[in-house]
């Protein structure tokens, strides 16, 4: 599977793409993931005097790399059949002048624009959970570098929903994580992409339906 997986902070991006990652593990599948397009990067940027370097670079050093790193994964994920990207170029356009660099007035590229050059067969699901329990889930698990303010939460959501109904990609679907945890979030996602999986990828679900 290609999956693009967004959403606001804290619907459980991280958690779904690192279940799928493990799921495939186990089937003998190894899906190559990107979980790094938030600023900071915490994925490869492990030591946190890095990841505060990355958070505290000016605004055009941030624009530029966010704008060539997504250049190079649209590359990338022709060359990879199982990819799991989190966030990737719509969260870009969420977070970029909204957080990373509202200085700037360059406008960020139109996600449109990367997606005519991706393979057609992405899967694009959208994580989404109600403001409280996002509010109850900052309390809870606080992120060392957060990136949406709780008064910020629903406009942040509606901006996501609508990037999502604009996107090109035609395999997409919606999951409401308020109530879920990280094996009933897989299931959810593993029931709602089964329609959109191509002949080798119905292959192995089939075997593991059996």
């Amino acid at each position: 599977m290609r999956v693009i997986a967004i959403g606001t902070e804290y619907t459980g991006k991280t958690t779904l793409v690192q279940a799928i990652q493990k799921w495939g593990m186990e089937r003998g599948i190894r899906h190559h993931m990107d979980d790094h397009f938030s600023v900071p990067d915490q994925q490869t940027l492990t030591n946190p005097a890095d990841q505060k370097a990355m958070a505290e670079l000016p605004s055009p050093i941030k624009e530029r790399f966010q704008r060539f790193q997504i250049a190079y994964h649209v590359r990338l994920v022709h060359n990879y059949q199982h990819v799991l990207l989190t966030g990737f170029h719509i969260e870009e356009m969420v977070y970029g002048q909204r957080y990373y660099y509202p200085d700037l007035a360059r406008p960020v590229e139109n996600p449109q624009a990367w997606e005519k050059d991706m393979p057609k067969n992405i899967i694009l699901v959208h994580l989404t959970a109600s403001p409280e329990v996002i509010k109850q889930r900052m309390k809870d698990d606080p992120h060392d570098f957060p990136i949406v303010p709780e008064s910020d939460i629903e406009e942040v959501q509606a901006a996501f929903q609508e990037e999502f109904r604009k996107s090109f990609f035609k395999q997409k679907f919606q999951i409401d994580t308020s109530d879920l945890n990280a094996d009933t979030l897989l299931k959810a996602f593993l029931d709602q992409s089964f329609s959109y999986l191509t002949a080798a990828d119905h292959a192995i679900r089939l075997a593991d339906r059996s």
